[in-house]
């Protein structure tokens, strides 16, 4: 195991920063999975125009999810989101950030 992974190892790990979570493939069981939420408000440009958005962002280990995709659904302290767009993969391939939107 690498230096790396065994810090997002104890990252997740940390009950102050990770948190439980659902993951629910489509069509598939119900995993429990950690989790390190995060809800940064985004900006986009749209012409001339700047628009704000509330976003839902959080990190997933890819050894817990390996195969994620859109419209898969996560739980998290009972509130349910779908991924929406393409998950991100981070430099040493060990972490998915994923956008979500409420369902």
């Amino acid at each position: 195991m690498s230096a790396f992974a065994a810090v997002v190892g104890a990252l997740f790990a940390d009950p102050n920063v990770g948190r439980d979570a659902v993951y629910i493939a489509d069509g598939g069981a119900p995993v429990l999975v950690r989790i390190v939420a995060g809800r940064a408000d985004a900006i986009s440009d749209f012409g001339d125009a700047r628009l704000w958005s509330e976003t839902t962002r959080i990190d997933l280990r890819v050894a817990e999810v390996g195969n994620r995709r859109p419209g898969d659904r996560i739980e998290i302290e009972g509130e349910a989101f779908v991924i929406q767009g393409e998950p991100v993969r981070d430099l040493e391939r060990l972490i998915w950030t994923v956008e979500l939107r409420p369902v």
